[in-house]
């Protein structure tokens, strides 16, 4: 099969498409025939074994990359099942969690998979794990948004930026989107009441003050965020602004802590979504709003699994629309 490989921690143009070896399925596991993948953030942390501390954790290989095969999120369809495996079978339509996404065939476990709504395309359908599953948490989850709230979404026009400002609108929030211009209407279109562009305006520095933050972007000093929140407001710090590649975003997260414990504010990391801890619920929770008509993925920018070294760079540049998918099959 084609795959997309990554021997060595590198940039993007250190991956190769190479045939190798189809995935089997094993016990409990799920063989997936990939029509789409998402690109996200992860990917190129991953691809550069960035930040170095991380490696020492065990998750992306200490001296080489522990996957071969670059990719987590897809959707497509069952191809086999393993042994014990219950609820899927060969044709079912899926998307979520998929180790070696980046490949015409991938496999995972079944709790890590779910069935993709009927409306969705393959490359829709690829877009929500991650990115959706983290806007969920962060929105939901962590900062429990109530009816009438005023949430501001930092980096609105991203992967997690637009699917967070759908939930928190469905959620009844009066939502503020913080974008580049050439995506405010974009952002405006999905629920948001207010947009501003980062560019022209920045919300740290203006008297409206929020009873949620979610900062996808990480370029505002904690001490300015806290300025633009409520006296009893929270801030859900989604992992941007890494300070540097030997520890990434420890320091912020340590910072984030420290200031926690002595304001009646309340400050909350959010790392995205993966298929390390749970995520059966949130996958059908998230899936569950697209069907009742209530989150829809927007799909930026497509490309063939040839170009993934491309795509991946262009999520990394950090100005990409919506999520990136790259067209398997």
């Amino acid at each position: 099969m084609k795959a997309v490989v990554q021997e060595r921690f590198g940039p993007p143009d250190s991956l190769r498409l190479r045939d190798v070896d189809e995935p089997s399925a094993g016990a409990g596991q799920v063989l997936v025939r990939v029509h789409a993948a998402a690109v996200n953030p992860y990917d190129w942390h991953m691809l550069r074994g960035d930040p170095y501390a991380a490696r020492l954790l065990g998750g992306m290989g200490l001296t080489r990359p522990k996957s071969r095969v670059a990719g987590i999120d897809a959707a497509g369809v069952v191809e086999r099942v393993g042994a014990g495996v219950r609820g899927l079978s060969p044709g079912d339509r899926v998307l979520g969690f998929c180790p070696g996404a980046f490949a015409e065939f991938a496999c995972t476990v079944a709790p890590l998979l779910v069935p993709v709504p009927a409306d969705l395309t393959f490359e829709q359908a690829a877009a929500l794990p991650m990115a959706a599953v983290t806007a969920l948490r962060g929105i939901r989850t962590v900062g429990r948004v109530r009816s009438g709230q005023r949430v501001l979404v930092n980096g609105a026009g991203g992967g997690v930026g637009t699917f967070a400002v759908q939930i928190a609108a469905v959620l009844d929030a009066e939502v503020t989107g913080v974008c580049s211009a050439g995506n405010t209407d974009l952002v405006r279109s999905l629920g948001a009441a207010h947009v501003l562009d980062y560019a022209r305006e920045d919300f740290t520095r203006q008297r409206e003050r929020y009873d949620v933050i979610l900062d996808n972007v990480g370029n505002h000093p904690l001490g300015r965020l806290r300025r633009a929140l409520a006296p009893a407001g929270v801030l859900v710090a989604n992992g941007g602004g890494s300070p540097g590649r030997v520890f990434g975003a420890i320091g912020a997260m340590l910072e984030l802590a420290a200031v926690n414990a002595v304001t009646r504010q309340r400050l909350r990391p959010i790392m995205p979504a993966t298929p390390d801890g749970p995520a059966r619920e949130d996958l059908l929770a998230v899936t569950s709003l697209v069907e009742a008509g209530q989150l829809t993925p927007v799909v930026g920018r497509t490309f063939a699994l040839a170009g993934t070294a491309e795509a991946v760079r262009h999520v990394e540049e950090g100005h990409a629309c919506g999520k990136t998918v790259i067209t398997v099959s």
